[in-house]
């Protein structure tokens, strides 16, 4: 049974994230009409790719190993779930029409310094870093938290720097 809620859980993730790629769209077309300049495709397959494992991997694992449902350990990471999915809408909120997954900056428009982005640069990567980890740990499925997070940590690497190079050289200012 906990396999079919934990299930149910990585669906409804997997539609948020259905959902994230529609204002995604909508706001990549925006920027680019603005003569948005888009740097970082040669990782943004990765990304997907990456991204999508971690769903996958997350179910295909608590269905094929079938750990137990720790509440001790099940619970706290839900609430990191949900935590950073508020987190991630914040972000797209706050950034509006210029928040996409890919990286598109308008030459011209300042830095965004409000919401989340007034503590730190890149409040999205914290909300991706912290679900990365705890959604398969929700089921216990620690080989794909292991797996996504070292994945993610060298792609993160790559993405804040082609992300932190753009924005310099449309702003000027160091993101």
């Amino acid at each position: 049974m906990s396999e079919l809620l934990f299930t149910v859980l990585v669906a409804a993730v997997a539609l948020e994230r259905l959902a994230e790629l529609v204002v995604s769209n909508r706001n990549a077309a925006w920027s680019l009409e603005r003569g948005g300049v888009e740097t970082g495709q040669r990782h943004y397959l990765v990304m997907v790719v990456l991204h999508t494992g971690l769903l996958l991997g997350a179910l295909v694992e608590v269905w094929w190993r079938r750990p137990d449902f720790e509440p001790w350990l099940g619970w706290p990471m839900l609430a990191l779930v949900l935590a950073s999915q508020a987190l991630r809408w914040w972000c797209i909120t706050t950034l509006g029409p210029r928040w996409n997954t890919r990286v598109i900056v308008v030459p011209g428009l300042p830095l965004v310094t409000g919401g989340p982005y007034r503590w730190f640069s890149h409040p999205n990567y914290v909300a991706v870093v912290v679900e990365g980890f705890a959604l398969p740990l929700v089921h216990s499925a620690w080989i794909t938290a292991v797996v996504f997070t070292v994945c993610n940590a060298v792609l993160l690497t790559v993405r804040i720097r082609v992300e932190e190079a753009a924005l310099r050289s449309a702003t000027g200012v160091d993101a």
